[in-house]
């Protein structure tokens, strides 16, 4: 099934750090950038501008492990009625039971998932519906698109075609895929990566991540065969308008 077939998605990020609304630039937690906004504030806003889903990052387990934002997850839920896809930090299946508890209709899984398929498999194959798999990637010298874990820091022994392959035969359906070089640089989305995974697994519901700057951005998402999108600095700087964005 095609992503156009069964609709697009905007998810518009909100990524914490202390408490904080932040944008780190590719990765990078020496060039954040803090917004002036409450999450629960910004996440009610989105719900306002009609947005049914909310994308929630939890930087600081990203970087020390152990997920942190339970509380303002269990408050967006029961305040603005959005759905939650959540990570950062997901370490173990604890980890996404809590989250779940807490609120989240998804749990979004990175480095675990890039060190451990395996064993996120079997998470996978209990609840399929409810996990997202993030595998973020560099496109090195060679050409070759190559994940990174552990906030980014560590590359994966696989490459990223051979993981999105291995996941897609055994049960995924959602897969995030951000290109670090573009994450948060205002860049445009990587419209080849998203073609190729397209292509290699078609069945998947594929988010794009990283670098839309406008709605001609999001809808070339689409157009690559994404089945959703993640909109983060754009949305918080007002380069695009979320309703904009929704209409695509």
């Amino acid at each position: 099934m095609s992503a156009a077939e069964v609709g697009f998605t905007v998810y518009p990020a909100i990524d914490v750090r202390d408490g904080a609304v932040v944008r780190l630039a590719q990765g990078d937690y020496a060039r954040e950038t803090r917004y002036d906004v409450d999450p629960l504030a910004l996440a009610a806003a989105y719900a306002r501008a009609g947005a049914a889903w909310l994308h929630l990052v939890d930087l600081d387990a990203a970087r020390a492990g152990g997920p942190t934002l339970h509380g303002l997850l269990r408050r967006i839920r029961d305040q603005t009625g959005l759905r939650v896809q959540v990570g950062g930090g997901v370490r173990d299946e604890r980890d996404v039971e809590a989250l779940m508890e807490a609120g989240a209709e998804r749990v979004v899984v990175g480095s675990v998932a890039i060190r451990e398929p395996e064993r996120v498999l079997r998470w996978i194959a209990s609840t399929p519906a409810r996990i997202v798999v993030a595998l973020d990637a560099r496109c090195d010298e060679d050409g070759r698109w190559v994940p990174a874990s552990d906030g980014w820091t560590r590359p994966a022994t696989r490459g990223l075609d051979a993981l999105v392959r291995l996941y897609a035969d055994d049960g995924l359906q959602h897969l995030l895929c951000t290109d670090i070089g573009r994450d948060g640089m205002l860049a445009g989305p990587a419209l080849a990566l998203y073609r190729a995974l397209h292509a290699c697994a078609p069945a998947l519901r594929l988010q794009a991540s990283g670098g839309a700057r406008d709605a001609a951005d999001v809808a070339a998402a689409r157009a690559a065969g994404c089945a959703g999108i993640v909109l983060g600095k754009a949305l918080l700087e007002g380069r695009l308008e979320l309703q904009d964005a929704l209409q695509c």
